[in-house]
């Protein structure tokens, strides 16, 4: 995608008119599920859905097997799919097939251990969080294939992750085909297969279906920064259950930081400064506050905020700038701009959950300024005795 291109923009969530359209598959050694989700994708009566791409998470040993029945000129059931039911522009070739890693970065034959678990939890976490990431794409996610645990992790990736227009699916294939290693999809002519226990079967006569698995999107919980880069698995369920638990704001002003639904957030003295003076207000139970009017300084504001800046930043910093800067009191325009970085740098780290941390206005005019926490959601840590005396 081009970094400086207008961000696309769907004028509807249904999956089809999405430009891009990613079938996500997991599977052991049976890749005939992607055969078959593709085929029931494509049959669906009602929204049907045929991929631009496929992709498929295994372990190495199924990818082995993914590339002999699906794309070898010999088998090659995934080709043998799209011509019989002209399915043109299906992208599926060997780089569409990720192979786990272990802990030691080796590709992985099965998960047998709690790390090759961890590992497994978040590369397929990693798969989900780069296709999401693209707002032209509609990704389907198919569960049917492979270990119970790659299963439950592509689900819940796509629970952390997924959009309204990406959808979780198992595929259903009616009997006695389900356990036969020679069925691939219902073939719109007769092919006659013997199945494990000796049975002839048509495949014509195949049914294959899909159970659509509806799933609640956390996505909205994840800071900018777990949707923007690289993040565990773990790293992005602890991101989504602080933010969904009680607020809690702990004001660290010694390591100039704080910790807000459940992160850590480093803050610079300026905009520290700012939240520490309505979090203590908070705390005493004082009420809200007017900001300083633009272009008008604000004796009294200078001193409340400069008593916090030098509570933070110690008696023998350097902070002449500051104290010039505020010399004759401070004005709206210094109070919007240290609140604006503030607002800045609490969402970027804590995403939608910065909303119940950040400084606010009321809503109305006359506007007053407050913190919306209670007071026994609000605590300093690392603070020696200071009293507000404005």
């Amino acid at each position: 995608m081009n970094p400086n291109a207008a961000p696309y923009v769907p004028a509807a969530t249904s999956p089809s008119d999405f430009p891009r359209r990613v079938l996500l598959a997991v599977s052991g050694l049976t890749p005939q599920i992607v055969t078959e989700t593709i085929y029931a994708l494509a049959a669906d009566e009602y929204a049907p859905f045929i991929p631009t791409e496929v992709h498929l998470i295994t372990s190495a040993e199924g990818a082995r097997r993914a590339e002999l029945s699906l794309l070898s000129d010999d088998l090659g059931w995934f080709h043998k799919l799209c011509a019989d039911y002209h399915l043109p522009g299906v992208r599926f070739d060997s780089s569409h097939i990720h192979v786990m890693r272990d802990a030691h970065g080796q590709p992985m034959n099965d998960i047998r251990s709690p790390s090759d678990n961890q590992a497994a939890a978040d590369f397929i976490t990693a798969q989900v969080r780069a296709i999401t990431a693209d707002p032209a794409c509609a990704l389907h996610a198919s569960i049917a294939g492979g270990r119970k645990t790659m299963g439950y992790y592509l689900g819940y990736a796509l629970s952390l992750y997924g959009r309204a227009q990406d959808r979780l699916s198992h595929v259903l294939v009616s009997e006695p085909f389900e356990s036969s290693y020679d069925f691939f999809y219902p073939t719109p002519y007769s092919r006659v297969l013997q199945t494990r226990d000796g049975q002839l079967a048509d495949t014509a006569m195949a049914q294959v279906t899909l159970a659509d698995i509806p799933f609640v999107s956390l996505r909205h919980g994840l800071p900018t920064a777990l949707l923007a880069g690289r993040a565990s698995f773990n790293d992005a369920v602890a991101a989504v259950r602080a933010a969904l638990a009680p607020a809690q704001l702990t004001i660290d002003l010694a390591r100039q930081r704080i910790i807000a639904a459940g992160r850590e957030v480093a803050l610079p003295p300026a905009e520290l400064a700012l939240l520490a003076v309505f979090a203590r207000r908070t705390l005493q139970g004082h009420e809200s506050l007017p900001a300083p009017t633009k272009g008008v300084p604000d004796a009294i504001w200078a001193k409340r905020y400069l008593g916090e800046y030098r509570h933070i930043t110690g008696t023998l910093a350097d902070i002449e700038s500051t104290e010039r800067a505020l010399r004759d009191g401070m004005d709206g325009e210094y109070f919007s701009q240290r609140k604006s970085k503030l607002d800045k740098r609490l969402k970027t780290a804590l995403g939608p959950a910065a909303e119940t941390y950040r400084i606010h206005d009321g809503g109305k005019r006359p506007r007053r300024y407050a913190l919306t926490l209670k007071p026994d959601a609000v605590r300093f840590v690392s603070d020696v005795a200071f009293k507000e005396d404005i």
